[in-house]
């Protein structure tokens, strides 16, 4: 454990506090801190360590090199951080209250942004966040702790569904009873040898409606999602050309994808966030192809620190965003401003904006 988080414990830690009594008042300034839930588990994961072996074996990671990388570490907590005895789990909803999902995917000149990243990067939020709670256990009962976001080598599913926090649904997610799928999950690796709680029960029954709505058929059995299909990979973790074949499958999606969560039932009891960080920034909830389409590389640069979208880059960002004015109306607006970039530096752009206009001009009647 870093240095900077660590702290010695000293004597026999089991004797000289009540673990029970810990474990409440954790869970209370979890829910102090924000968090809507806490759990806590052990460092053992039954059947994560076959699940991930058997994904990446079958090449569903795609381009995203950083899930094989750390082998099976990221399923074996007590070996990536040493001296691990629990890893405390805590969700953090992030559904904006002002953005109509619905509103956005339903009108094929706006530009549909997912959820999460309608705000602030909640990497630093969780990850302050947990710190601030760890920090308050170590006032409490001094330990040594690491705090985790999903920027690590972790399997947050997992470890959140062993603490009970929720349950994997068929579209891989974790979903809570009480708060549906629209949340982050953050983990704090300790030495205190904690209660831990018990796992819930699965409650998709025979629901496949994440399984049929999706819209390149990225999850191809229960359980089993092939990234390499998945609008979210496409649009955030592909580096290079989206693939043809998707390319009118993502219609006005040009940052992730929620379709698998807006269908889920169990999302009808999704959290609106407290959090002030994760409200809209940049009217990204009802913005126009057309209008983010002409945000020069300073615009992006100038608007976009702090946000989940920066780490794509202003290129990326119009890769995607011609990809949706492809799938966009025949509208003199939307040619012109893919007309604009029809002479892009780049030549991912120009590629995209070429699929983009040759899609309309497929569209176009015929002259007489």
């Amino acid at each position: 454990m870093n240095k900077m988080d660590h702290q010695e414990v000293s004597g026999a830690v089991g004797e000289a506090f009540d673990v029970d009594a810990l474990a409440a008042r954790i869970r209370a300034w979890g829910l102090g801190f924000g968090f809507g839930e806490v759990g806590i588990t052990g460092t053992e994961l039954p059947g994560a360590e076959a699940g991930l072996q058997a994904w990446l074996a079958a090449g569903f990671h795609g381009e995203m090199d950083y899930m094989a990388k750390h082998g099976l570490r990221r399923c074996r907590p007590a070996e990536l951080v040493p001296g691990t005895l629990r890893v405390i789990t805590a969700r953090l909803d992030y559904w904006p209250e002002s953005a109509d999902a619905d509103a956005a995917l339903n009108d094929p000149e706006r530009a549909y942004i997912s959820r999460y990243a309608l705000g602030r990067d909640y990497h630093k939020v969780l990850r302050l966040r947990l710190k601030k709670l760890a920090e308050r256990i170590a006032e409490e009962v001094p330990h040594g702790f690491r705090v985790f976001t999903d920027s690590a080598p972790v399997t947050e599913v997992a470890l959140a569904t062993e603490s009970g926090i929720g349950w994997r649904g068929k579209h891989t997610l974790l979903i809570s009873r009480e708060a549906g799928s629209f949340f982050f999950l953050g983990e704090i690796f300790t030495d205190l040898p904690l209660p831990v709680d018990p796992p819930v029960s699965d409650h998709c029954g025979d629901c496949t409606a994440c399984i049929t709505v999706c819209p390149t058929q990225a999850i191809v059995a229960p359980y089993k999602l092939d990234a390499r299909r998945c609008i979210s990979y496409l649009t955030i973790e592909l580096h290079g050309a989206i693939p043809a074949e998707f390319r009118p499958l993502i219609g006005n999606r040009v940052y992730g994808c929620d379709d698998c969560q807006l269908v889920c039932p169990w999302n009808r009891f999704a959290q609106r966030t407290a959090e002030a960080d994760f409200a809209v920034r940049n009217g990204l909830d009802a913005a126009s192809l057309v209008e983010l389409f002409a945000w020069t590389a300073d615009d992006f640069e100038s608007r976009m620190p702090g946000s989940p979208i920066y780490r794509i880059g202003h290129e990326r960002w119009l890769r995607n965003l011609a990809v949706g004015l492809g799938n966009a109306p025949s509208m003199p607006a939307v040619l012109g401003a893919l007309q604009a970039r029809a002479e892009d530096p780049s030549e991912l752009v120009r590629e995209h904006v070429a699929w983009a206009l040759a899609q309309h001009a497929d569209r176009s009647p015929p002259s007489a």
